[in-house]
């Protein structure tokens, strides 16, 4: 059946265009259930149960439910309950949320995968009998809920007339659709009635998002200003009174945020709660500027919320006391003040509760996880349990007038402290897609057993009979990269780096490809490895381990002895390599006189010239930048670290960094040059000079001067600030520095022009990844660019369109950061698992000075942490004096400076067992009220073993 719409359009040359939409309609779509016999099932059969089980309360009688768009799109948490089967969702639904929420309809896709949950997705928009056309005047909303009707009514007869007992229940909050719903002899109940009706409903109950289910608490006193309507705020991001950014609130302080405004590399500053008013981290805003007279900064309070307040709570208090510290015109910045919210980024947030001092209460604070976001009030029946486990809970919304905003419970991760669920924080919190490859991803893999044909060398260079070697951190499994060094018959030499051909494997389009796009990155935590491609690829076909072949991507040069390129040659390869080398096995090699055959040779050559690229590459301006980076001893049985080391960097780590900086930039310059366009690159943006203020204050604290005009005024800088008494100050200066960065991010050539390709920390006028493909997917996307330069493939349209590539890189971007963060988080999870058993005296240097703190640096374990002081009177100690002008916090005849080495005792805070944290108290220098006290001689009766005391 055909049913046809006709319109008529004007062009902008007047003419007018008839335009006619087809719309057919089919007589032979099945209802999905087992008890019709009428309805001819698709091969995998019908998928609503005969006897369906929903155990309600209302009512005894077997039903099927059919949930509005609303419900699907607010309570998804609940839909995802394994208490709720047999559920229809119809076409009419299932593409309005498409169109609405791009996670939720994600969400509901992997629900109508799973067959234990048995969900029907029925095409309601093509079945001739449910189909509805919309009449004049009607508005889409209004049409689509008497399709809804429509469907539930015909599902309803159409069961009926199969003899069977199965009744059709509606789910909708709004008002007048359950009314016309009953009219029509339809069940239907608001969410909350159904749940409340259902048996055993305890879980979810805490499930219900508190939207339209009438859970939000009203109180009289509003607390913050009225979001500004969106009609309101494009009007006036239109006439330039209101201005549009992203919310990044502060790690340090919960009463500060920036505004990064996406028409400015400069950051707006905000300040008190009424001027965030109900942002949390991640949602786009609409900001208004404040006079300058109400221009604030950034306090030098480390300020947590760590007290429960009720919900009407006084917040202008807090915001008053704000207002009473003056600061200083020339310590000012642009300071603005939300006035409405874009776009909600909210997530589900990972956090423990923080149970209520009533004992009988169903109301409690969940603390989150990441810092950045704000307390949120639940309401949950399952404290008693709930309290000692990791859980997952996601905001509904956040009231004018309340404190904090409201949420509900999702579920339960584990229990607090358990390694596997704190590793399964850190992914969630970082939202890294850590599930296992799907079956459909699988099928793309090559099958074994995988070998080399004829066809193959048809299209390759036989690179074989050269000595190629690789070198890696130990343990390393997923080799991207070999080398090699020889010399040539005129007196040159010919270095190759080989990296693995993984775009041979990954085809563009197919679900390998687009789960690998997805993940970006793989993520390397301490105790385990997430893969972006599947292991047969990143640990076997592709990795390029030794005595076996495998294909490559090469680039080949011809340099002399001074390192200067005389020819670059780029090739699809077949290698065969020699050694799987760690970094101190091949320094071993290097350093043996008696060691010289080819490896040996091929090494030294490289390692020669890798030492004069270093040094070309620091006289035109290249950073050397410092981070704390350890490495865990894992125990083989338990897993649990048992001891802690600080990497270390051999001349062979700086060689084999040399030529993988110099393949990367070598392939940027020639896929540029053959798509100016559409070329995957990657930039490190210049820092603006306000970042670099805390460096040139520290520095200035020990009689340096730091020049940042450019990154060659920076690096000489940095060279010249050296300390003979004091070894560790110049790398603890080039570990601020590395705080004053902006973040490098990948893009593409169409969408900048090319005075913004710089990476500036590498001093490099054009830049690209091209080294690491089995764990990057940049790199797959560069390799298939340059294997089109060199007519070793074809292209495709999404390759050549700079609008899509671009898209690509914005969740690469977003991919990259969040993995780094993850792999920070789970050296952070190691160090308390480490501490949990010890207490520890340790060396350590103070980053910064605070107006309540001291941040420290503790080299050994990579650790940053904060030790507090004057701590609002609650604990008993000596009371330190802050002076903002020379940066310092004094207390008697002790005086700690930026950059003072100081011994601090590491333990365990074990005052809260539900939360473990990392405490340090200060030992030298010593201040008798403040020392740390002696060992007691009293039985630990603890069920947990006494903490082992080390002195360092």
């Amino acid at each position: 059946m055909l049913t046809n719409k006709i319109f008529l359009k004007k062009t902008k040359k007047g003419s007018i265009l008839k335009i006619v939409r087809e719309h057919y309609l089919r007589d032979d779509i099945s209802c999905g259930s087992e008890c019709c016999e009428s309805c001819v099932h698709d091969e995998k059969g019908p998928v609503l149960k005969e006897k369906p089980e929903n155990p309600s309360c209302q009512f005894d009688k077997e039903h099927y439910i059919i949930p509005d768009t609303n419900v699907v799109l607010h309570q998804i948490d609940v839909l995802e309950d394994t208490v709720l089967q047999n559920v229809i969702i119809l076409q009419t639904v299932s593409e309005e949320v498409r169109h609405r929420s791009a996670p939720a309809y994600k969400r509901l896709k992997d629900i109508l995968a799973n067959q234990g949950k048995h969900f029907y997705s029925f095409a309601n928009e093509f079945n001739k009998e449910t189909y509805v056309e919309r009449e004049r005047g009607e508005t889409a909303n209004d049409r689509n809920d008497r399709a809804i009707r429509k469907a539930g009514t015909w599902y309803r007869d159409h069961l009926s007339g199969q003899n069977s007992a199965v009744q059709i229940v509606l789910i909708t909050n709004d008002a007048d659709n359950r009314a016309k719903a009953k009219q029509k002899g339809l069940i239907a109940f608001t969410v909350q009635e159904y749940i409340k009706g259902l048996k055993d409903n305890g879980s979810l109950l805490d499930k219900l998002a508190h939207v339209g289910t009438g859970l939000v608490y009203e109180r009289d006193k509003v607390q913050f200003p009225e979001h500004l309507p969106m009609v309101e705020i494009q009007r006036g991001i239109k006439s330039g009174k209101y201005l549009q950014g992203n919310f990044v609130a502060s790690r340090e302080n919960y009463l500060e945020a920036n505004i990064s405004l996406q028409t400015a590399d400069e950051m707006l500053f905000v300040q008190g709660h009424k001027n965030l008013n109900r942002a949390v981290n991640g949602d786009v805003v609409a900001v208004e500027m404040l006079p300058e007279s109400e221009w604030s900064c950034p306090s030098s309070l480390v300020l947590e919320e760590t007290e429960e307040k009720n919900d009407d709570a006084d917040i202008d208090e807090e915001d008053e006391q704000i207002k009473r510290n003056k600061v200083p015109k020339e310590l000012r910045q642009q300071t603005c003040r939300v006035v409405g919210i874009i776009k909600r980024n909210w997530r589900q947030y990972c956090g423990i509760l923080q149970k209520s001092a009533i004992t009988e209460a169903t109301r409690h604070l969940f603390v989150p996880a990441e810092k950045r976001i704000p307390k949120i009030r639940i309401e949950t029946r399952q404290a008693k349990d709930l309290c000692t486990q990791r859980i997952v809970v996601a905001i509904d919304s956040w009231p004018r007038n309340s404190r904090y905003p409201q949420g509900h419970f999702v579920r339960k991760l584990g229990n607090v402290g358990d390694k596997e669920t704190e590793n399964e924080v850190l992914l969630l919190e970082h939202d890294i897609p850590h599930n296992n490859f799907s079956e459909t991803v699988l099928s793309y893999l090559p099958k074994l057993p995988w070998v080399i044909t004829e066809e193959d060398m048809k299209h390759r260079t036989d690179l074989r009979h050269i000595t190629v070697c690789s070198v890696d951190p130990p343990g390393c499994t997923d080799i991207d990269d070999a080398l090699h060094c020889r010399d040539l018959d005129n007196g040159n030499l010919e270095v190759g780096v080989h990296i693995a051909d993984v775009s041979h494997f990954i085809r563009p389009g197919n679900a390998l490809d687009k789960e690998a796009a997805n993940r970006g990155t793989t993520v390397y935590l301490v105790d385990k490895r997430i893969d972006m491609v599947p292991e047969l690829l990143s640990s076997n076909l592709c990795s390029l381990r030794c005595d076996v072949d495998r294909f490559a991507f090469t680039v080949i040069w011809e340099m002399t002895h001074k390192a200067e390129i005389v020819k670059t040659t780029f090739m699809k390869s077949v290698i065969e390599s020699r050694a799987s080398l760690t970094y101190g096995e091949a320094q071993m090699i290097i350093d043996d006189p008696a060691r010289n055959d080819d490896i040996a040779k091929s090494l030294r050559g490289l390692n020669k010239l890798a030492k004069i690229l270093k040094q070309k590459r620091t006289d035109k301006g290249a950073l050397t930048l410092a981070s704390p980076e350890i490495r865990f001893n894992i125990d083989s049985e338990t897993h649990d670290p048992i001891d802690v080391q600080a990497k270390q960097l051999l001349d062979t780590n700086s060689m084999v960094e040399e030529f993988m900086l110099l393949a990367n930039i070598s392939t940027a310059q020639k896929i540029h040059e053959e798509f100016p366009n559409c070329a995957v690159l990657r930039r490190h943006p210049s820092p603006p000079a306000s970042n670099f203020d805390p460096l040139i204050k520290a520095a200035q604290s020990k009689g340096f001067k730091m020049n940042v005009s450019s990154g060659k005024e920076l690096a000489d800088s940095l060279n010249a600030a050296v300390l003979e008494d004091d070894k560790y100050f110049n790398t603890m200066l080039r570990i601020m520095t590395t705080r004053c960065m902006m973040q490098a991010v990948y893009f593409c050539s169409g969408m900048l022009p090319e005075a913004e390709f710089l990476h500036y920390g590498l001093a490099s006028e054009i830049y690209t990844h091209f080294t690491s493909p089995i764990r990057r997917y940049s790199d797959i996307l560069v390799h298939r660019l340059l294997a089109v330069c060199i007519a070793a493939d074809a292209s495709y349209p999404e390759l050549l369109d700079k609008h899509k590539t671009q898209s690509v890189c914005n969740n690469l971007n977003y991919r990259h950061k969040m993995a780094q963060y993850a792999g920070r988080s789970s050296v952070n999870l190691h160090t308390h698992l480490f501490f949990k058993k010890r207490v520890v005296d340790e060396e350590g240097y103070i980053l910064f000075v605070r107006k309540n703190a001291v941040q420290i640096l503790i080299p050994k374990y990579g650790l940053e942490a904060t030790l507090y002081l004057n701590v609002d009177g609650r604990k008993k100690g000596p009371t330190f004096v802050f002076n903002e002008d020379e940066n310092t916090q004094s207390c008697g005849p002790v005086t700690l400076h930026v950059f003072d080495r100081v011994v601090i005792q590491i333990s365990i805070d074990r005052s809260n067992v539900q939360h473990l944290k990392l405490q340090i108290r200060l030992v030298e220098p010593s201040i008798p009220e403040f020392s740390v006290p002696a060992a007691s001689n009293e039985e630990d009766k603890s069920e947990e073993p006494p903490a082992k005391k080390i002195k360092t």
